[in-house]
């Protein structure tokens, strides 16, 4: 990998740079498995993630497993308490569990990816952040690597700014901004289809898709113009 068109690099973080999915499972199955046992409802198993939480927005996530076992909560607003007797309310509790998961266990950042980030660093190429998640710095906390990163743009930051969440390309844009870094210049690092639609649309001088499931062909057929399994790759 030749990095010397490049000056900055965006990258995903959940999937990426960290295998963050094994913490939201513990929390979700922390948050679960008590509250099902205590209705007299069939007991939470990781079945249960793939089935009806992966992939989805936390709140509908809770009413999809809740609708599974028969229960039925009123919605409630984002603003109810965490564990409020309804959607929103046991979201937000999962939110507070995932923190506690996090800051217990904390979380190894794929060794692979700490690699290339050392590599890059050598090379004095500037690096950003780049995640939907809210709990995008915390997460870096935990993994042990906030400190490399000046500019982190996750869902706390994109909504204070009114960015477009991907596949737009809006919250790489305004990363590659605050980076000084014109997007032709600047390599984007996904491993969602959403991610690699948004480098595309984004008009980025590299799309890197990183397969951690979605499949080498889907990447590509969204907009990757290349296809790893490991960030060492890139070395």
């Amino acid at each position: 990998m030749d990095w010397t068109p490049y000056d900055a690099v965006l990258f995903d973080l959940d999937g990426v740079l960290t295998p963050t999915a094994e913490v939201h499972m513990r929390a979700w199955a922390e948050l679960f498995t008590p509250y099902l046992a205590e209705r007299g409802a069939a007991p939470y198993t990781d079945d249960d993630y793939y089935a009806h939480i992966d992939g989805r927005p936390r709140y509908e996530g809770v009413a999809e497993l809740l609708a599974d076992r028969g229960i039925t909560l009123p919605e409630g607003d984002p603003s109810d308490a965490p564990g409020t007797e309804t959607v929103c309310g046991l979201g937000n509790r999962k939110n507070e569990v995932f923190a506690e998961v996090l800051e217990r266990e904390g979380i190894t950042p794929y060794l692979g990816s700490v690699r290339l980030l050392d590599h890059l660093a050598g090379l004095g190429v500037a690096m950003a952040v780049v995640s939907s998640s809210r709990n995008a710095r915390m997460v870096l906390q935990g993994a042990g690597l906030e400190d490399r990163f000046g500019v982190v743009v996750d869902g706390t930051v994109a909504a204070a700014e009114g960015l477009a969440g991907k596949p737009a390309p809006d919250t790489f844009t305004y990363a590659a901004r605050r980076l000084g870094v014109r997007p032709e210049r600047a390599v984007v690092v996904e491993d969602a289809v959403s991610g690699v639609r948004a480098g595309r649309a984004g008009g980025f001088g590299l799309v890197v898709g990183v397969d951690r499931g979605a499949g080498r062909e889907e990447l590509l057929r969204n907009g990757a113009d290349l296809v790893v399994t490991d960030l060492a790759e890139l070395i």
